[in-house]
């Protein structure tokens, strides 16, 4: 039987003298915006993508003009973590480097979009003069770690972060390359070769995510993520954490042999096991993840071929102990607690509502600007910063009674506690890029979402719903960027204008949704919809999410694995 024939990937990863390929010829490249196909693959190890204007492809096409080519930056910033003078910095960079925005992700980090050719370089630089990068941020390697976004809360949620800090240091690439490409870095002369002691030259069969969550709040959806470490508590101390592998959101419209799946909880270990257990399960997915089909070789169709207690053995095998039995624990929140809270200290925090994880200036809404103004106040305060969340929020972390006195005015200035008196269903939402940017949207996200809440919101206030959280999340394609397939009500692009609608997600993240209606245009989705959330406001048992309701009411089925989720 003839070897199967590997993804052309890795032909190039390997061939790539880790990572630089011909970018540092293409970028000085000036007669055109756009790179060649493999150091777009290339660049993406770099944290960033090769991305169009997609709104106005036909009429530059109808132009003879070339796309109009840009890239989107990824910052790595694990947990979530930025100074109010990195804040500053990217405000700078987006204004000035970028399309004036910034873009709040789902794995606690910043988008820049727009950013040309030709300022590629700069606006790098620029980030390194405040010790922030993009390494990893994409590509086949672990990306930005997530972890509870304050860990002002307690020292339990300190140590997380000290942890997310760790796993973020020790699983990234080796290669120079960055530094060589974008920060006019000299190789230094060593007798050695360079190497990737865990990655390897072809590094992972595709992308690896990794999030720490801190029990009863699953505010980071650990179980949608390839790794993840749940903190048992004891005595206000974490004496170690549960380990579980092979979650994850993406599949392909009309292949069901790709399809999301929620994390095994396999085992536990130490705090000082930790980075030791997350090295191994990559070295695992190095050594037996699909390197020949990159829509199978994700961390979740491993565990799913190996089984969870086929994939433990191996782990410990790599590990060279066990892992104890997992500890008992219990998620009772999610999402993101908005307003004011108080930290351990005494301090306080305002969690503030970002509307689509999207930071900028509109007439009725100067939120860039206000944002802007509070860091240039906090700048110069010892203790104080910004959190990005997992649910593309903001929290202003750590005030002490006087700096909270000294943004109050802003806060009323610039309005932005306004949002804050938003229905619950709107708080509870996530919606992706997509369109006009992304290169893989099928439909809108971003810009349509609020417009469907709008739409929604009169049914929700006469239901006498708005102040219930129903968790409610689209995304342009099925790749899942805002864990659409987790959500009570999930949208996933289809064609343009039209939705494939999903239903039954745990409110805690716990189970997958099912799909309910396919293809549907936007401007059915409200009669559609309407009459379900009317029976829920209804005949809901009390304490019943909307989730598990319109299971228990006939709409889906549960889905209870995640080779069952595309059974009606």
């Amino acid at each position: 039987m003839p070897d199967k024939q590997l993804h052309p990937n890795e032909a190039l990863k390997e061939n790539s003298n880790f990572l630089r390929g011909t970018l540092a010829e293409e970028l000085a490249d000036t007669s055109t915006g756009a790179i060649s196909a493999d150091n777009q693959q290339l660049s993406k190890f770099h944290g960033m993508y090769l991305q169009d204007d997609r709104d106005v492809r036909a009429d530059r096409r109808k132009h003879k003009l070339d796309k109009a080519y840009s890239f989107l930056i990824r910052v790595r910033m694990p947990g979530g973590v930025i100074t109010p003078e990195q804040w500053l910095k990217m405000d700078y960079l987006s204004t000035n480097y970028a399309n004036g925005t910034l873009k709040l992700t789902t794995r606690q980090a910043f988008q820049l979009h727009g950013v040309i050719k030709f300022n590629l370089i700069p606006t790098l630089r620029e980030m390194n003069k405040v010790a922030m990068d993009c390494i990893a941020a994409c590509g086949d390697v672990n990306r930005n770690i997530m972890c509870n976004p304050n860990p002002h809360l307690s020292e339990v949620h300190a140590e997380t972060l000290d942890l997310a800090d760790k796993i973020s240091a020790h699983l990234l690439p080796q290669t120079g390359a960055y530094h060589d490409l974008f920060l006019e870095g000299e190789k230094v002369a060593s007798s050695e070769p360079e190497e990737e002691k865990i990655y390897g030259k072809t590094y992972l069969p595709r992308k690896f995510k990794i999030a720490i969550a801190v029990p009863p709040s699953n505010d980071v959806d650990i179980y949608a993520h390839c790794l993840s470490f749940i903190a048992i508590v004891e005595d206000e101390k974490i004496i170690g954490y549960n380990v579980s592998v092979g979650g994850g959101m993406g599949m392909t419209h009309g292949a069901e042999d790709t399809f999301p799946r929620l994390a095994d909880v396999i085992g536990f270990c130490t705090p000082e096991q930790a980075v030791d257990v997350a090295e191994k399960v990559v070295i695992v997915q190095r050594d037996f993840g699909n390197r020949e089909d990159r829509k199978q070789s994700r961390l979740k169709y491993t565990v799913e071929k190996m089984g969870a207690d086929g994939f433990t053995a191996k782990l410990e095998e790599y590990l060279g102990y066990k892992l104890q039995p997992a500890k008992e624990f219990e998620f009772t929140t999610n999402g993101d607690r908005f307003g004011w809270s108080e930290n351990a200290n005494g301090n306080s925090n305002l969690n503030l509502f970002i509307p689509g994880g999207r930071v900028l200036d509109t007439a009725d809404y100067p939120m860039k600007t206000g944002l802007r103004e509070i860091a240039k106040v906090l700048e110069n305060t010892d203790g104080a910063d910004y959190r990005l969340t997992a649910n593309q929020n903001l929290v202003i972390a750590n005030l002490t009674p006087a700096e909270q006195k000294l943004i109050e005015p802003l806060l009323e200035k610039y309005g932005l506690t306004k949002a804050l008196d938003s229905s619950a269903l709107r708080l509870n939402s996530i919606a992706c890029v997509s369109l006009p940017t992304c290169g893989l949207a099928l439909a809108e996200a971003e810009r349509y979402l609020p417009d469907l809440i709008t739409d929604l919101e009169d049914t929700i206030e006469n239901c006498g719903l708005r102040h219930d959280a129903i968790t409610i999340r689209m995304t342009g394609c099925p790749n899942g960027c805002g864990r659409p397939f987790i959500a009570e009500i999930g949208f996933v692009g289809r064609n343009p204008g039209k939705y494939n609608v999903y239903l039954g997600g745990g409110f805690f993240g716990q189970r997958l949704n099912k799909i309910y209606k396919e293809s549907i245009p936007g401007e059915e989705i409200k009669p559609l919809l309407t009459p379900i959330i009317e029976r829920y406001a209804k005949e809901r048992n009390d304490g019943e999410r909307f989730g598990d309701f319109v299971i228990r009411a006939g709409y889906v089925k549960a889905t209870t694995a995640g080779n069952n989720f595309h059974q009606q």
